[in-house]
């Protein structure tokens, strides 16, 4: 950032996403990967910057600055940015069905618990999860600024 007020990520309400049932239909998303080392992301910005500056090409936008991560192994996290329309020059996925989210807050040494609890909280509700996803609601930057560092879990449920 050029200036220290300037906004990167915008500020995340976490009420639409906090305990909530997601019904998607073909809802659009560009893929790409990130290098990890032992599940820390290493080139997370570079990649981020890439998939955004091809989403602005094609005058397309980021719905709810919505982006997905899959971690996929030690080595590998994919990710999804939500995007309002095919994008050229890029991996076109689409993500349909039901999604469970919720939000926590906090440093990041805690996603195992969070995880644990988003486990807990689903099978309470009757809930399976069979495909995980993290969204990183803001970077460490922004977090810092806004004073918050949310996570949303996000899991594909039966």
């Amino acid at each position: 950032m050029s200036n220290q007020n300037e906004e990167c990520c915008p500020k995340f309400d976490p009420a639409p996403w906090d305990g909530k049932v997601l019904e998607w239909g073909n809802k659009k998303f560009i893929k790409g990967k990130v290098f990890t080392l032992f599940f820390v992301p290493v080139n997370f910005g570079s990649v981020i910057v890439k998939l955004m500056a091809k989403v602005k090409d094609a005058g397309g936008g980021t719905p709810e600055n919505l982006c997905l991560s899959d971690h996929t192994s030690r080595w590998n996290m994919d990710l999804y940015l939500a995007v309002d329309k095919e994008i050229p020059r890029a991996e076109n996925v689409v993500l349909s069905g039901r999604f469970f989210s919720k939000v926590y807050e906090g440093d990041f040494k805690e996603t195992g618990e969070w995880c644990r609890d988003f486990e807990n909280i689903a099978k309470e509700r009757g809930m399976k999860i069979e495909k995980w996803y993290m969204w990183y609601t803001t970077c460490p930057k922004c977090a810092k600024k806004y004073g918050k560092n949310y996570t949303v879990i996000v899991g594909k449920i039966n």
